[in-house]
């Protein structure tokens, strides 16, 4: 949670699509919650789970990884083992004792503006409810 009771989240999105669908997002106005940060890759198969094992590390409370729609990859196939990967690992983090919700998958296209506010900002609202991240393991020094 940062300094305002909100749940820090952060946004892997897509170069090609749902960085495009944010910043339309953004240009259109819409209203979001502020609470989130982007990480811009270049494609959502990009997003390594060990990076997302990390962030929950670090403090992040929930985290979005958003590409283009299934047979839309600029990359042909990346959002297909984008899909894979994170199948694999909620179930990974359920056995860590990390709710499965804290990590979700979407697909954003670049003229979707108004679909990445409704995902940021039912996330957020999800975010709020399940409260900050306690991490169950701590670090052996």
């Amino acid at each position: 949670m940062n300094e305002n009771g909100e749940p820090n989240i952060l946004a892997f999105l897509c170069n090609w699509c749902s960085y495009a669908g944010a910043d339309l997002a953004g240009v259109s106005r819409l209203q979001m919650p502020t609470n989130f940060r982007v990480i811009r890759v270049m494609c959502s198969s990009r997003v390594d789970p060990e990076i997302i094992l990390y962030a929950f590390k670090k403090g992040i409370d929930g985290i979005l990884v958003l590409g283009c729609h299934p047979g839309d990859c600029h990359y042909i196939n990346g959002n297909y083992k984008t899909e894979r990967r994170m199948i694999m690992l909620q179930k990974l983090l359920g056995q860590f004792g990390i709710n499965p919700k804290r990590l979700k998958l979407g697909w954003v296209s670049a003229s979707e503006g108004a679909r990445f506010q409704e995902i940021i900002s039912s996330f957020a609202r999800e975010m709020e409810e399940l409260g900050k991240l306690e991490l169950p393991i701590t670090e052996v020094s």
